[in-house]
């Protein structure tokens, strides 16, 4: 990167960061700061008594003036933007298969849909031998050994050799745009609850919302479980349409303001699909940004119940800066605040690795697991739309506390996890058995799962990987032993449902066990 590229960067940066609020920015105008990092740079092309690395060198000072800036302003390299982006694109350009690399094997975990692989046969449980010709097995095989040879162009072939119950397969695969579903899973709670669980606000998010809807909705639901647990965020525009389809028309769902950038309001158009059934919206400290704009207007219009824990607290509003190498400037241009007028960004003013740490800071302070240990300021005090308390200053508190299950973790079964053997044993194990009639489907699975005797065999193959339990801490404390041990086997039941039928059959398993889900039943259930 030249000393032009920088400064070009510094140039954008010093458009929000330094030019008057009341003064239009001059372009000719190089303010102290652009002044010093020119003359260093300078400085260092003419004088320095090597070849100075000049990419290395400008790509740390472009992340160090970033990061004294805010936490979310970020430089993406332009070798990594096609991949930074792609998870909110939608879609990327390849075969279309998620895998897992077992006992350096290559193995097909889920095979998506409308992707070139499943059109061609590929399915769940084949094995790559050779990709191109090319041997896909072995100790050196990693992540980026498959993306390099899977991914590329649309329209280019790819040529994989698989093994499939003995018997090797060919494929002749051209790659294409591939689906990237923002929906996990959706299906019915019960006779009249719905559940949806979202993972990121992508292009395409809301369609795949109307789409769970309308299915939903044929099958009798009249209320409905919105899961964002986890989900960090993604497009404003789309947080904006998730949140239109709960609102009535004029109803503000969020507005943006910064000190270049006017007030905006974004409001509701009158033509969501579910602005009158029961909701009940599930957050937790890893919803963020989109997450936060949907469930505090949610929140804000008593339009529903929030369910779980305090959300991670990110409102930020960032907007693209393309460079002229390819790269880009995700750079920090105003806040986002809900209905009611709350600032959901928590404090960075201590540092960005401060910050980052907040929700281990949660976690020591007892936050995660009793709501009494959050306090807010009576300065941070808004009120609802039918004059509920509700508190700014960092997060969405939700209407009702779940707490964070810590009993599930005992020593066993973090050391199997720690091991690998709660992914592998269950992909192992399902790999071997899909042509068993007793797992032809789901639901003969279910009811068949009891007789396949896992708990003994699980033990014996920790054994043999030796993690071996201990008996004497084990027998002093029964109540988490008991529960992690329920905690697990479930656990192993909705890993083999995964690698048989598809992720959304995990969720339909581990719902027995998740805290967060039965309390949101519960909730919904008595209105």
């Amino acid at each position: 990167m030249s000393i032009k590229s920088i400064l070009s960067i510094v140039s954008i940066i010093s458009i929000v960061t330094v030019a008057s609020a009341q003064k239009p920015f001059i372009p000719d105008t190089i303010t102290a700061g652009q002044a010093r990092v020119d003359e260093v740079m300078k400085l260092i092309d003419g004088n320095y008594t090597e070849g100075p690395d000049m990419d290395k060198m400008s790509t740390e000072a472009i992340n160090a003036m970033l990061k004294a800036l805010d936490p979310h302003s970020v430089y993406i390299a332009a070798k990594d933007v096609e991949r930074a982006n792609e998870g909110l694109q939608g879609n990327f350009e390849g075969v279309g298969i998620s895998f897992q690399i077992v006992s350096d094997t290559i193995v097909v975990q889920s095979v998506i849909e409308g992707g070139p692989s499943e059109k061609v046969g590929v399915m769940v449980g084949d094995k790559l031998l050779r990709i191109d010709g090319e041997a896909a097995t072995g100790d050196t095989i990693n992540n980026n050994f498959v993306f390099k040879r899977l991914r590329g162009k649309k329209g280019t072939e790819v040529v994989i050799d698989i093994l499939r119950s003995g018997t090797e397969y060919t494929f002749h695969i051209i790659r294409d745009k591939v689906p990237i579903y923002s929906i996990d899973t959706y299906f019915m709670a019960d006779d009249s609850v719905g559940y949806i669980r979202l993972t990121r606000f992508a292009r395409t998010s809301v369609d795949e919302f109307r789409k769970a809807l309308k299915e939903l909705k044929r099958q009798g639901m009249t209320a409905l479980m919105l899961d964002l647990r986890g989900n960090t965020g993604g497009f404003l525009d789309i947080a904006n349409g998730m949140a239109n389809e709960f609102l009535e028309r004029g109803q503000l769902i969020v507005y943006t303001q910064g000190r270049k950038s006017p007030r905006h309001n974004f409001t509701a158009n009158g033509r969501g699909n579910w602005r009158e059934g029961r909701l009940v919206v599930m957050i937790d400290e890893g919803s963020a940004s989109a997450s936060e704009i949907v469930s505090g207007a949610v929140q804000d219009w008593d339009r529903g119940t929030l369910v779980g824990r305090r959300s991670y607290g990110k409102g930020l509003v960032q907007r693209m800066f393309p460079l002229q190498d390819g790269g880009q400037i995700r750079l920090t241009t105003a806040r986002y605040y809900t209905p009611s007028g709350r600032c959901i960004q928590r404090p960075y003013d201590e540092g960005t690795d401060a910050y980052r740490q907040d929700v281990n800071e949660r976690y020591r302070h007892g936050e995660l697991v009793n709501a009494d240990s959050i306090h807010f300021a009576d300065s941070l005090k808004y009120t609802t739309a039918h004059g509920r308390t509700v508190y700014g200053g960092g997060g969405v508190m939700p209407d009702i506390f779940v707490p964070m299950d810590t009993m599930r973790l005992s020593d066993f079964y973090i050391s199997l996890r720690g091991k690998g053997i709660l992914n592998t044993f269950p992909m192992q194990w399902a790999d071997q058995h899909r042509r068993d009639p007793k797992v032809k489907d789901f639901d003969t699975y279910l009811a068949n799962y009891d007789s396949f005797g896992l708990d003994s065999i699980l033990e014996a193959v920790a054994v043999e990987k030796g993690v071996v339990r201990d008996a004497e801490k084990e027998a002093a404390e029964p109540k988490r032993t008991a529960h992690s041990d329920r905690y697990m086997r479930l656990m192993l039941k909705a890993q083999i449902a995964r690698n048989l039928f598809g992720i959304e059959y995990y969720y339909k398993v581990m719902k027995e066990v998740d805290d967060g889900y039965q309390r949101a039943l519960e909730a919904i259930r008595k209105g």
